[in-house]
């Protein structure tokens, strides 16, 4: 036995193993969530497709070096010198969204101290709660469709921009007799802020996630575009279905049902004191 240990160690210190200290550790899993998260969005955008053809281009580069067409290698190492700046210009969009998303991840706010919602009814009064809700159920019923997007701590000055200004007090009445079928401020989505309705017809960002079901309409994505790039909370009632969605995070959650409703405007109405409740949505589900 002692033969096997002495044979074992001897052999370990040819390896010259570096030490790992808990820095090590740390750098390793700040890595691998890095290469984890641009692998994710690269899945679920447009960069997915680059990425293949990238594939496919280094692929016939490798064939073009085993058998010397130089040629070849000398045109791909000048288009190599331009190419981080024309994936930048072609990506831009996805690019600027991303960054967007790493600044609205859930608990930014708090661990920064931006929250800025201190008073004693959180950002809306139980009310307001109350009025969504209702005028949410009455627009299902009869199946007229909504597009609500109740704002927290992200400006959404340059969606407002796209609208109409209301500024009134959230009513289930206002809401339905906004989206009401040939109205003038039905088309587009409406902005919450608080306890009042600050703009109607504003357009909404489209959201390219790749997962979403070919099924849903401009409504859904619409809703899931602006929880991307906000910390918005997006409320959908279909049109064909009269069913509710949700839309928080850049996830969809189809057809909730009135206790999730209601659990997700408390979480985002933030009383103080309030026991905090952890709402995760489920990935999109088929049935609309």
């Amino acid at each position: 036995m002692s033969n096997i240990i002495e044979f074992l160690s001897s052999n370990f210190e040819k390896f010259n193993m570096p030490e790992i200290n808990w820095k090590d550790i740390i750098e390793i899993l700040v890595i691998a969530f890095l290469v984890y998260e641009i692998m994710l969005w690269i899945k679920n955008t447009k960069a997915w497709s680059l990425l293949k053809g990238i594939v496919v281009i280094l692929v016939f580069l490798l064939f073009a070096e085993i058998f010397e067409m130089n040629t070849i290698l000398w045109i791909a190492n000048r288009l190599f010198t331009i190419a981080a700046t024309v994936i930048v210009v072609v990506f831009q969009p996805e690019l600027r969204r991303a960054l967007e998303q790493l600044g609205t991840r859930a608990k930014i706010g708090d661990i920064m101290f931006f929250d800025q919602s201190h008073s004693e009814e959180g950002r809306f009064t139980d009310r307001t709660l109350e009025e969504i809700i209702r005028g949410c159920n009455e627009m299902a019923k009869v199946k007229t469709g909504a597009l609500i997007v109740v704002q927290q701590n992200n400006s959404l000055s340059e969606v407002e921009r796209t609208g109409i200004k209301v500024d009134a007090l959230v009513s289930s009445q206002l809401l339905i007799n906004i989206f009401e079928h040939n109205t003038p401020l039905h088309d587009g989505a409406v902005v919450i802020n608080g306890d009042r309705v600050t703009y109607a017809t504003c357009y909404l960002p489209l959201s390219d996630n790749l997962s979403l079901s070919k099924e849903l309409g401009t409504r859904h994505r619409a809703g899931v575009g602006i929880s991307e790039v906000s910390d918005s909370l997006t409320i959908i009632v279909s049109e064909e279905t009269g069913r509710i969605s949700l839309a928080y995070q850049g996830q969809l959650e189809r057809n909730v049902d009135q206790d999730n409703f209601r659990r997700m405007l408390e979480v985002i109405q933030n009383k103080p004191g309030a026991e905090k409740k952890r709402v995760r949505f489920k990935t999109v589900r088929r049935k609309a």
